[in-house]
């Protein structure tokens, strides 16, 4: 990790169970970004539906037509994509977070932790693997929304690899449908993960109401490894914002203030 990463985060109301919709809606927020303005794009989790309960009637395929625009998009922009979508696979379904690079290739990582007061893990199969994707010599870790709240399957670790200090991540991005109702928790836990990981922490949460009444504020937030917010997007505010992450401030940093070395084993 020795350049900067620009990172654009899409904080935007989703159309109810409605996949075409949502990615005609996801075309015009994006056509705000020119090629190479950033390096990567960051969408809500389940962005073709909301966070819905009927993978039965709405998840797709590896090969679906979400996948399909995720791969447009990135190659068009030059820029990875994430986001989470209802996948089917072998007749299971999972909340799926696509990491998609601009040359076609993926990455993939199913949610951990299902919602159950939602009843998400009744309708989908939980995620076993954690998922840390390099790209352009920066390691992110990917999370979903209620994610969040268990901080020991975030942790990062430091570990000396030809007596260089070697963390297991610089990045983690969480994807969120987070009602609005717990957004003090929200944004309290993404401080903290910051903080207590030396990283930087991207969260990207929809907006407005969704088909079970449910309202959402978005409160996407860029937080560096001190916890300070670099992102000026507001609440209840549909945008498209892109943040700079600086290499030297995590490097300096984290050699000036080497906490992890004195964690504890996990």
């Amino acid at each position: 990790m020795t350049k900067d990463l620009k990172v654009s985060i899409v904080q935007t109301k989703l159309f109810w169970q409605e996949p075409n919709k949502n990615i005609r809606h996801l075309n015009k927020l994006l056509s705000s970004l020119k090629k190479k303005e950033t390096d990567v794009i960051v969408l809500p989790e389940m962005f073709t539906t909301g966070f819905s309960m009927m993978p039965n009637v709405f998840a797709e395929e590896m090969n679906g037509p979400a996948m399909q625009w995720m791969q447009d998009v990135a190659k068009s922009l030059n820029a990875a994509v994430c986001g989470s979508l209802m996948i089917k696979e072998k007749n299971k379904f999972y909340n799926r977070l696509i990491w998609m690079n601009p040359d076609g290739s993926f990455e993939t990582y199913n949610k951990r932790h299902l919602f159950r007061i939602g009843k998400e893990d009744q309708h989908y199969k939980q995620g076993k693997t954690k998922t840390v994707v390099t790209y352009k010599g920066w390691k992110i870790n990917l999370q979903i929304c209620y994610d969040l709240r268990f901080p020991i399957w975030s942790r990062n670790s430091l570990s000396i690899k030809k007596g260089k200090p070697d963390y297991k991540y610089d990045a983690m991005i969480y994807v969120a449908n987070w009602p609005a109702v717990r957004s003090f928790p929200w944004q309290q836990l993404l401080l903290a993960r910051a903080i207590e990981n030396q990283t930087y922490v991207v969260g990207v949460n929809r907006i407005g109401k969704d088909g079970n009444g449910i309202d959402h504020s978005g409160d996407s937030v860029v937080l560096n490894p001190i916890g300070k917010n670099l992102s000026k997007t507001k609440a209840n505010k549909s945008s498209v914002e892109t943040i700079v992450l600086s290499a030297k401030e995590l490097t300096d940093f984290r050699k000036k203030f080497p906490v992890l070395m004195d964690a504890d084993k996990i």
